[in-house]
């Protein structure tokens, strides 16, 4: 499994009764090792060293939609190379979603590598490495020739670690979810994985990382794909595996007949021995136009049998469906009234489940187009529309009255009507484009069987302009209250004012002499009221009265001695909160120029230079590569960044350039280090706004 289907396995199996009794099996210890005779242990040998040089390890980024935001995460798996010139065959959860692919091969060789094609149905996924055509690589046996108790060997990566095999023996050839586990099913972007996958069991240990590598037979043969582990490993059939693989590599996509039936094994009660049940046939789909009833039993599709009178038999029925050609007759064979009813039912192409999701950064949304499958679970009679997947809090359409939601169907934009998420792109380019501000747009979008106008304000938001703090007098000390026991116990009983914990170097304070421990009881003669822990802000409260540049008397307590100490009050350094930022929206960070107090916390010489990195985006370029905040970057591909202006051009040029890696070299604390960030370059947004657009500017530049 990978890390992320380990996961979500975990989430499904906590919903089941047995769900302790499976994950302890998941995670048990490892079973005694058993010895196996020499000739076993010759053919273990041997089909170790035909297929370890074929495995490899995947390292993704791979990218999810929610909360409004394309949001990317690093996950891990593993995958066999099946030819020459470089296919590997893996889990679609492991590669489904990639935007970035890199695989480490068993001589430690990383290489990268394209997302050729994927099938969430059948949790599989064909990628293929970079740069040649002499790869090592294994071959399919045939699955179909498994027998209970064959040995077989599981060969991957599991948690990300180098390539290894674990073994075990054929525990059942037919495994499938249980009903233990009803109503969750084991779903796959909106796709049954078992409704098509009847996996093969087996006792070799997998773990998180092991999805996608192969399941080995002594012979030195893929007969599966590792995909999931529940007390016992399960593995997709190789047969399977083959088929899709090949349709993938030639067409980029699987090819799936539909004729609209939802069917389920044959009733107990029925005493029927052959045939599977039809509880549903989809309105309007090719079974309903054909004459196909809820209660039919379809006992013969396209000149062949059906039999499906157990629910280890139904993926079987449905790949036979899937198999049928696109857009022919079949005949079918139903018995109703217990009488064999002969029917013709023209098929068509099977839609995914749902379509793949996009990020409109304008509206600070994640909507994709409405598939048939979705629009039946809506009630809805049209594919028309843009759905909302998910939205960002304080985006865009968060923020409109009447706000926009989570499932809501986008229909128009300023009056136009919006088929599909291309149209919406669309059209929100043509709202956006040559504004500087977002634009207050008119939307009509259906919520459940209500159709609602609101107005979102479309576009990149500027960020606000902090504007300056008025100029006041400072006093360059940080101190801390003289509460009542503090007084007490150093000798002063009944004095209020502030104790000295840190003198700023080279500052008016320093050349007055002050102390760290000295107590300041008093400014100009007016006693400082200070004797409660949340009177941090009195005396500089009081210092701020003053103007800048006045000479101001202190009065001092240092031991047992009382002095009075002039000091030059000078102007306050600017805050944090002053300093103008920059927001990247490719890499997804903020940063900002630094002011005093980042030099004096962090210890930094006076003539420290750089961008102060104030917040990081998760799951997004920046933070895949490690980007922290406080980093202070002071370089960008090995030109200085000594303040954001120059680093905001830095960066407008990269994305013009478009440079496979960006260094950033930082400071951490007291170390420095370098961050290169690997970006998947997007194409512009709807407003031609790529990268960051977001500048603050103090007030008066």
């Amino acid at each position: 499994m990978s890390t992320m289907l380990y996961r979500r396995l975990r989430r499904f199996a906590a919903g089941a009764a047995m769900s302790a009794a499976l994950l302890a099996l998941v995670c048990s210890a490892s079973p005694a090792v058993e010895k196996v005779s020499d000739g076993v242990r010759q053919s273990i040998d041997a089909a170790v060293a035909d297929v370890k040089p074929a495995l490899v390890r995947i390292h993704v980024v791979s990218v999810d939609y929610d909360q409004g935001r394309e949001v990317k995460r690093e996950e891990s798996g593993s995958g066999v190379i099946i030819s020459k010139d470089g296919y590997v065959v893996t889990n679609h959860h492991v590669a489904g979603r990639a935007k970035q692919i890199v695989c480490t091969l068993t001589n430690k060789e990383e290489v990268d590598a394209d997302l050729i094609g994927t099938d969430a149905l059948a949790d599989i996924a064909v990628i293929k490495l970079r740069g040649r055509n002499d790869f090592p690589f294994a071959q399919f046996s045939d699955s179909s020739k498994l027998a209970v108790g064959d040995y077989v060997l599981a060969m991957g990566s599991p948690l990300a670690i180098s390539q290894s095999v674990t073994r075990g023996i054929v525990s059942n050839t037919e495994m499938v979810m249980p009903d233990l586990f009803w109503p969750s099913r084991f779903r796959l972007d909106g796709e049954d994985v078992g409704s098509i996958v009847r996996w093969i069991g087996h006792d070799a240990q997998i773990f998180p990382g092991n999805s996608g590598g192969p399941l080995v037979d002594l012979q030195g043969g893929i007969v599966g794909i590792n995909e999931i582990s529940m007390g016992l490993s399960g593995a997709i059939p190789s047969n399977l595996v083959k088929q899709v693989t090949q349709e993938l590599i030639a067409k980029g996509k699987v090819s799936r007949s539909w004729i609209g039936v939802e069917t389920q094994p044959l009733l107990k009660s029925a005493a029927l021995q052959k045939g599977v049940l039809v509880s549903c046939a989809v309105d309007g789909s090719p079974a309903y136009k054909a004459g196909i009833k809820p209660g039919d039993v379809l006992v013969k599709l396209d000149g062949h049998d059906v039999d499906a009178r157990y629910p280890e038999e139904l993926p079987i029925f449905n790949q036979m469906v899937a198999a049928l050609p696109v857009g022919k007759e079949v005949r079918a064979v139903v018995l109703r009234d217990g009488k064999e009813v002969p029917l013709t039912i023209t098929t068509q192409e099977r839609e995914n489940a749902q379509a793949r999701p996009v990020e409109l950064k304008e509206w600070g949304i994640c909507a994709s187009n409405v598939s048939p499958f979705t629009a039946r679970e809506m009630n809805r009679k049209s594919c028309d529309g843009a759905l909302v997947k998910s939205v960002r809090p304080g985006g865009a359409a968060n923020e409109a009255k009447p706000d926009i939601e989570e499932d809501d169907v986008i229909l128009e934009v300023d009056g136009k009507p919006v088929k599909s998420v291309a149209d919406l792109l669309d059209l929100t380019k043509k709202v956006t484009q040559d504004k500087t501000e977002p634009t207050p747009t008119l939307i009509a979008y259906e919520r459940e069987d209500e159709r609602y106008l609101t107005v979102v304000k479309i576009g990149v938001r500027s960020l606000e302009d902090p504007g300056l703090e008025a100029k006041k007098a400072w006093l360059p000390v940080r101190t801390q209250v003289l509460t009542e026991d503090l007084a007490q116990a150093l000798g002063v009983p009944g004095r209020m004012g502030v104790r000295i914990t840190h003198i700023y170097p080279d500052s008016a304070a320093e050349k007055a002499e002050l102390k760290v421990g000295d107590l300041i009881v008093a400014l100009d003669g007016y006693e400082i009221p200070a004797s409660q822990p949340e009177d941090t802000e009195v005396l500089p409260s009081m210092v701020r009265k003053y103007k800048i540049g006045v000479t101001a008397e202190l009065t001092v307590i240092r031991g047992k001695d009382e002095m009075k100490i002039p000091i030059t009050l000078p102007e306050s350094p600017r805050l944090a909160r002053e300093m103008r930022k920059y927001h990247d929206e490719s890499f997804e960070f903020t940063c900002r120029d630094v002011v005093f107090h980042d030099r004096a916390k962090e210890n930094w010489k006076p003539g420290q230079q750089g961008v102060l990195v104030t917040e990081v985006g998760e799951g997004g370029w920046a933070a895949l590569g490690r980007l922290a905040v406080g980093d202070l970057i002071v370089s960008v591909n090995g030109k200085p960044a000594p303040e954001l202006e120059v680093f905001q051009t830095l960066m407008k040029q990269l994305i013009d350039e478009k440079p496979k890696a960006v260094t950033l070299q930082v400071r951490r604390g007291s170390h420095e280090l370098y961050v290169e960030l690997q970006p998947t370059w997007e194409a512009p947004t709807a407003s031609g706004k790529t990268a960051s657009a977001a500048t603050e500017k103090p007030a008066g530049q």
